[in-house]
């Protein structure tokens, strides 16, 4: 989204970003903080006219490097809806207590309405696994594809047993993370497609490709899943830079 594309979405004034500032410490929804040499993950403390508080991130050079940036990005999935905001500068203080980042309430903030959650594409290694019950009682297997807060997309291995349609309900599927650890949530069959690949010995072969929708998901789930796919999205990036 560009930036002119986000102007429509701009909350200004200190009540309107005070309320946005709130829903964050409500949802306790993960931050992420992005300055110019790096990224972490933090959680807002409290907000009020002036200020704003929010946690350290567990590495001390990044808190230090945070510290020194001229401009930090946070960002953050709450309800449908991402927000973002920039802010100038911060510095260490205390929240009840403890260390915690201190910055001026920010002037303005973008609520971006989202109509679709984002999607983070599965890394091809480690595998990630999904395993479940078809509607006919066998047991389903399936691997990751892609994630968000909104559901999966899966590859089969083998041909899609007879009977299953879209619309089926899975009331248990778990989805395996690896050294994310995994959850288990009930999701319903959106969609059955097909994915094409060209194998190693040049023969092209077609497999089936299901699009799962989560029907309920827990608050805590939901805030532990986003920092799944924070780090997800962080392991993606660093790949990609070490081969530009």
């Amino acid at each position: 989204m560009t930036k002119s594309d986000k102007e429509q979405y701009i909350k200004r004034g200190t009540l309107a970003v005070l309320n946005c500032m709130r829903e964050l410490l409500t949802s306790r929804a993960p931050l992420m903080v992005s300055y110019s040499s790096g990224q972490f993950i933090s959680r807002m403390l409290s907000a009020d006219d002036h200020f704003l508080y929010f946690d350290l991130g567990s590495d001390a050079q990044e808190n230090t490097l945070a510290q020194q940036s001229s401009q930090l990005n946070i960002s953050a999935e709450t309800s449908g809806a991402k927000i973002e905001f920039c802010l100038p500068s911060i510095t260490i203080d205390t929240h009840d207590g403890l260390p915690a980042f201190r910055a001026a309430l920010p002037d303005l903030i973008w609520q971006i309405q989202r109509r679709e959650f984002f999607r983070v594409t599965a890394p091809l290694e480690p595998t990630f696994w999904c395993t479940s019950q078809w509607p006919d009682g066998s047991k389903a297997r399936f691997r990751l594809q892609d994630l968000s807060l909104g559901g999966i997309g899966a590859l089969l291995d083998d041909p899609l047993p007879e009977g299953v349609s879209a619309g089926d309900m899975f009331p248990s599927l778990e989805v395996e993370l690896g050294e994310y650890g995994k959850f288990s949530v009930a999701a319903q069959l959106l969609h059955i497609g097909e994915r094409t690949i060209i194998t190693s010995k040049n023969e092209t072969r077609i497999t089936p490709r299901l699009s799962f929708r989560f029907t309920t998901i827990a608050p805590a789930q939901a805030r532990e899943l986003q920092q799944v796919i924070f780090a997800l999205e962080r392991l993606a990036r660093d790949k990609a830079n070490r081969f530009q």
